[in-house]
């Protein structure tokens, strides 16, 4: 039975409330985001799409963090499609505004936009549209501006990494089911499955402060560099021997205290939860392990991340966009971290 106290007191308090009275300080911050005009919320599924519902821009200026699209799939060497990922990750809805785990509400820390999408001179071209991608995050770092980065296929890292890393090469945690760091095929060194190997020969990767998560498949042959290098390679089948919380501080020792970026591509997570990419690979990781991970890289100094390889038309559920949405979110959030902490 239920104490008339108690019944008597979350009466007084909540009998006549609206939807946005909130009583915890860290909720009332987000409420106060949300509600302006009282009880009264924008539907989310109204207004042109944008990335994580973020206001639309075209410049920089005043940013923290720019959210861009990165309709490009030019470098795959399965299926292609990912050229469609920005427009289908812009087609979820709800998704934040509040990281109950991390309890972060980036919209309280960060002022961040939605820039669109990266102008190519053609579609064609790959190496033109990497010169694209390189030269619009060079132009995010001299306006001290975070990019979080959506595609695409897997190469687009590679300039991202060249732009950022151009004054002192980048740490990375990599979460994927491919290494990528293999070498050039039918002469092209810069498709998906080589941009981390080619950002080290660059020197704009430190290998030594690189790890890579959820590594398997049939390519385990391609991908001697990750090691010789010094890389840090974590299997997908050690994720259950070492449990979530130990590969997270992993890679926060790996990757230091240096500037660091996070790359994370979609089929890093077992097809059943992800279906909709180019290279799928079975026995991946779930959504909520990916989660937990990202989650464990709390404090790293990210100063960019990427979510790469969403190709909604294998994506009949929109589950892999949908998770796309949250993985970028948490990025997001881990921005917002770093920010606070700094």
């Amino acid at each position: 039975m239920l104490d008339p106290p108690a019944l008597a007191r979350l009466r007084e308090r909540y009998g006549g409330a609206k939807g946005g009275t909130m009583h915890d300080p860290a909720f009332r911050e987000v409420a106060a985001l949300q509600f302006r005009e009282g009880d009264r919320r924008t539907p989310p599924y109204a207004d042109p799409a944008t990335l994580l519902g973020a206001p639309w821009r075209r410049e920089p200026a005043g940013l923290d963090v720019a959210l861009v699209g990165v309709p490009m799939d030019l470098g795959v060497t399965n299926r292609s499609g990912a050229r469609l990922g920005p427009r289908a990750v812009r087609a979820v809805e709800r998704i934040g505004p509040y990281e109950h785990v991390m309890r972060i509400a980036p919209a309280t820390r960060l002022a961040y936009a939605d820039l669109g999408d990266i102008p190519f001179r053609s579609r064609f071209d790959l190496a033109s549209c990497h010169a694209d991608i390189e030269a619009f995050m060079a132009g995010m770092r001299a306006a001290g501006v975070v990019p979080l980065a959506v595609g695409g296929d897997h190469s687009l890292t590679y300039p991202i990494l060249r732009a950022l890393g151009h004054e002192r090469p980048l740490g990375l945690v990599h979460i994927d089911a491919h290494c990528d760091t293999s070498g050039e095929y039918e002469g092209c060194r810069f498709h998906h499955g080589g941009p981390f190997r080619q950002a080290v020969l660059d020197g704009v990767l430190d290998p030594t402060r690189t790890i890579q998560i959820g590594i398997r498949g049939g390519a385990e042959y391609l991908w001697e560099f990750s090691t010789d290098s010094g890389m840090t390679v974590i299997h997908a089948e050690e994720i259950d021997t070492l449990g979530v919380p130990a590969i997270a501080a992993r890679a926060r020792a790996v990757v230091g205290d240096g500037p660091a970026y996070v790359s994370f591509d979609v089929d890093s997570l077992d097809p059943a939860f992800a279906p909709g990419t180019g290279t799928p690979e079975a026995g991946g990781l779930t959504p909520r392990e990916a989660l937990a991970l990202l989650r464990g890289l709390a404090g790293l100094d990210i100063v960019g991340a990427d979510v790469v390889e969403v190709a909604p038309q294998y994506d009949a559920t929109t589950n892999t966009a949908q998770i796309a949405a949250q993985v970028l979110f948490t990025e997001l959030c881990l921005v917002a971290a770093a920010r606070t902490r700094r």
